[in-house]
């Protein structure tokens, strides 16, 4: 089993928590407001998650425009315009060399040891498959080859995370699987996923705050 290396480009695509752009589906019961305050805090855990795994690079591709919530040591560039297909592709396009490792933002529970495996030699591709039947990480070892490998997935249904990950499989390329996480889109995930997010968790704390005021 091999280890994070500081080889490894770790890659964050997320949308700046704008209040209306992000996270509609918590709204109801979260307002827009709340609902943006949660993804910010999902954001800003994730975020600092990664700065606590060794890397190469760590690059932020971004929708929107950076905001307070970012800490340093990270490169900020925009998304390319499409479909999220067409996104996670122009993310990988970044990377000069691998290995390279793409998360979201909807996964605040996520810690450094789960990303203990990414990187080195061993696998050609890190999978990391959501609950709703998508995906909360893709890595590859040669970065060059997402674009076939990705674009033309349906995203956003209960079968996504299964078509990528046949993709990976049938290139011929071996796939290490990661723990199965589930993302926040709900608010019943929000809930649940709090729970499981380690001390100091910005979105646990907003978590229960809002809780406290809906009480």
């Amino acid at each position: 089993m091999t280890t994070v290396t500081a080889a490894t480009t770790l890659l964050i695509i997320a949308k700046e928590p704008v209040p209306g752009r992000v996270k509609t589906r918590l709204t109801p019961p979260y307002t827009p407001h709340e609902a943006s305050a949660l993804a910010e805090a999902a954001l800003a855990d994730t975020l600092h998650t990664v700065l606590r795994v060794p890397a190469r690079r760590r690059l932020l591709v971004l929708d929107g425009t950076p905001g307070p919530w970012l800490p340093p040591g990270f490169d900020v560039v925009p998304q390319v315009a499409g479909g999220l297909d067409e996104r996670i592709a122009g993310a990988f396009a970044l990377c000069d060399d691998g290995p390279a490792l793409l998360v979201g933002m909807d996964t605040p529970q996520l810690t450094a040891d789960t990303l203990a495996v990414v990187g080195g030699s061993g696998p050609d591709a890190w999978f990391g498959p959501a609950a709703d039947g998508g995906f909360w990480a893709l890595g590859l070892a040669e970065p060059s080859q997402a674009g076939p490998l990705v674009r033309g997935v349906p995203m956003s249904t209960d079968r996504t995370g299964t078509i990528q990950r046949r993709r990976l499989v049938e290139a011929g390329l071996t796939v290490c699987d990661l723990p199965l996480l589930r993302d926040v889109d709900t608010a019943s995930d929000a809930v649940s996923v709090a729970r499981l997010c380690p001390p100091g968790s910005s979105f646990a704390t907003v978590v229960h705050s809002l809780a406290e005021v809906a009480r």
